[in-house]
């Protein structure tokens, strides 16, 4: 059974900083891609920032470049997330994701259930 566990989020006041974790089971972790999306209220989910494997090259939504920062360890099939100055519009639901080929070769995209950032003083 796939499962995407995201953990660390919480309240912040703006300009400090956050560290997500995603804790991956269910699957050829190192083969997949992992990826951050987020989603505000009334705004529609957008990609946050991605990680491939086993290269690691990253992407970012321009809106976090320079601030944020995704890291994966595949030892520990986790994900992270390392937010730093931290902004109010940086206020939302953040979910994890995986993309990859199952055994059968299908494409595959599985969802964690979500944590909630909000900043805010």
């Amino acid at each position: 059974q796939v499962q995407l566990v995201e953990s660390g989020g919480g309240l912040v006041q703006p300009g400090g900083s956050l560290r997500l974790s995603c804790a991956a089971s269910g699957f050829t972790f190192s083969s997949y891609v992992m990826s951050w999306y987020r989603q505000a209220p009334g705004k529609e989910r957008e990609l946050v920032a991605a990680i491939t494997s086993p290269t690691g090259s990253t992407n970012y939504a321009d809106s976090t470049k320079g601030r944020f920062t995704i890291s994966r360890d595949n030892a520990k099939n986790t994900v992270y997330l390392q937010m730093n100055s931290l902004k109010p519009e940086d206020t939302a639901v953040y979910y994890c994701n995986a993309l990859g080929r199952d055994y059968s070769g299908n494409w595959e995209r599985y969802w964690g259930q979500g944590t909630q950032v909000t900043v805010s003083s």
